[in-house]
C-alpha cells in the first residue's frame, strides 16, 4: 500500500507485529556476525563497518523518503559528500553552484583540487551559466537548493534537464529542505545528500549524513565501496538516533516552518533591515521556482543588517532566545554570523545573519529579535 511521507516517517519503518512485537526499532550493537566458512553469510552481515542492521533499517527508511533506488549512510553529511567526489576521477570536472555551504567548498579547495579534480564555481540560479561552465570531462554538477546561507533558489528541473542533455551527473543536497519539502530524485536527479545531523535527527545530538541514489548502477556501486572500504559509517546507536529523530519529522517542519513565514514576515518590514531573504516571501527571486518545486519555503532565514560586518556581529550578541551557535535543524532556534564562521574567503556577505528557526513561541522569538536590532 502506497504511503505518504508522513506516515513512513512516523512508523519509520517499524510496525509491530505476532513475530516482533516491539513498536520501535531495536539497535544491533555488535561489530561482528556469525558466518559459514565457506562465504555464505545466513542473515547478510558480516563486519559492522561493511553493513549493520540498524544502519541498513535506517537506509531503507531513507529511500523510502527520498523515492530512491537504495541509500547509504555515513558518520557525516562532509563523509557523504567526500564518497560523492572521491567517486570520481583525477581530471574529471565538476561544476559547484558558488554560494555552495563552506565546507563542501574548503574540501574542494584543499583536497580534490591538489588530488587532481577539476572544479568550477557558478551561480546555478541561471541556467546560462551552468551552460557556459561545462566542459567536455564534465562529469557532476553540484548543488544545493534553498544554498546554504543565501538561500537562492536553483531551478532543478531545468538543470537536471541541462545535465541530461550532456549526460552529466547531478548530486543535491537537500539538507534545507528535507525529504518532506523536497524531492530532487522525483524531479530526475541522481544523487541526493543529507546532513541527517540537522532535521531528520532534528535534536541537535547526533552527527551522521547519507546519500540516496535513482539507481543502482556502476557509480553508486563504487559509492557503496567507498562507504564500506573507507569506514566513515556512523555507529549503530548514531542510526537509531536518526531513526528516532526521524518519527516526528512531519510534525516537526510543520511548526518549523510555520514559524519561519511569521519571521521573515516579521523582518521583511523591519526598519533596521536591508534585505530579508527567505523563498517564501514574494520579494524572492526564486519564489515561483520555490513554490514549483517545494511543498513549502522551508525554515531558514537570513537576512541583511543594515550597517556594517560589526553592526551584526553586534546584534547577534544581543540576543536571548536564539543561541548564538552554528548548525540547524534542532527544536531550538539557533542565530550566527555567517561569514564570521567561514571566513574571509567566502562570498556571504559581511552582515548576513543566518537563523535556524526552531519550535518555541513565534511570538518570543519576534521580541528577542526586536530588542537585539534596536540601536
Amino acid at each position: 500500500m502506497n504511503q505518504n511521507l508522513e506516515t513512513i516517517c512516523a512508523q519509520a519503518g517499524h510496525v509491530a507485529n505476532s513475530s516482533d512485537p516491539a513498536v520501535t526499532s531495536h539497535i544491533q550493537l555488535s561489530t561482528t556476525f556469525h558466518y559459514f566458512p565457506t562465504g555464505e553469510a545466513p542473515t547478510g552481515f558480516v563486519y559492522s563497518r561493511e553493513d549493520n542492521p540498524t544502519r541498513r533499517h535506517l537506509e531503507e527508511i531513507l529511500s523510502q523518503l527520498e523515492y530512491g533506488a537504495d541509500a547509504a549512510a555515513f558518520s557525516s553529511g562532509s563523509a557523504a559528500a567526500h564518497a560523492v567526489f572521491s567517486s570520481l576521477r583525477p581530471g574529471d570536472h565538476v561544476i559547484v553552484n558558488n554560494d555552495v555551504y563552506a565546507g563542501i567548498r574548503q574540501m574542494l579547495k584543499i583536497v580534490f583540487i591538489p588530488w587532481g579534480l577539476e572544479v568550477s564555481f557558478a551561480d546555478l540560479s541561471d541556467s546560462t551559466n551552468l551552460q557556459s561552465a561545462i566542459k567536455g570531462n564534465t562529469q557532476l554538477v553540484w548543488t544545493e537548493s534553498p544554498t546554504n546561507p543565501q538561500l537562492n533558489v536553483i531551478d532543478l528541473m531545468a538543470l537536471i534537464a541541462i545535465c541530461k542533455q550532456h549526460g552529466i551527473k547531478t548530486a543535491i543536497d537537500n539538507t534545507f529542505a528535507t525529504p518532506v519539502l523536497q524531492n530532487p530524485i522525483a524531479l530526475g536527479a541522481d544523487i541526493v545528500m543529507h546532513s541527517t545531523t540537522k532535521y531528520l535527527g532534528g535534536h541537535s545530538d547526533v552527527i551522521g549524513g547519507a546519500l540516496i541514489t535513482r539507481e543502482k548502477n556502476e557509480w553508486w556501486g563504487k559509492i557503496r565501496f567507498i562507504q564500506q572500504i573507507i569506514g566513515a559509517v556512523p555507529s549503530p546507536f548514531d542510526c537509531w538516533l536518526v531513526t528516532r529523530g526521524i518519527r516526528t519529522l512531519g510534525p516537526r517542519m510543520k511548526q518549523h516552518v510555520e514559524n519561519a513565514k511569521i519571521i521573515a514576515e516579521f523582518l521583511n518590514v523591519h526598519s533596521e533591515i536591508e534585505r530579508a531573504i527567505y523563498p517564501g516571501l514574494t520579494s524572492h527571486p526564486g519564489y515561483e521556482i520555490a513554490k514549483k518545486q517545494m511543498k513549502t519555503p522551508g525554515a531558514i532565514v537570513s537576512f541583511l543588517v543594515k550597517g556594517s560586518k560589526e553592526d551584526a556581529i553586534r546584534m547577534a550578541q544581543k540576543v536571548k532566545v536564539f543561541t548564538n551557535a552554528t548548525s540547524l535543524g534542532g527544536t531550538e532556534s539557533l542565530l550566527e554570523h555567517r561569514k564570521t564562521a567561514e571566513g574571509p574567503d567566502s562570498p556571504t556577505p559581511d552582515n548576513l545573519i543566518r537563523l535556524s528557526v526552531g519550535l518555541e513561541d513565534v511570538n518570543d522569538l519576534i521580541n528577542d529579535l526586536n530588542q537585539a536590532l534596536k540601536k
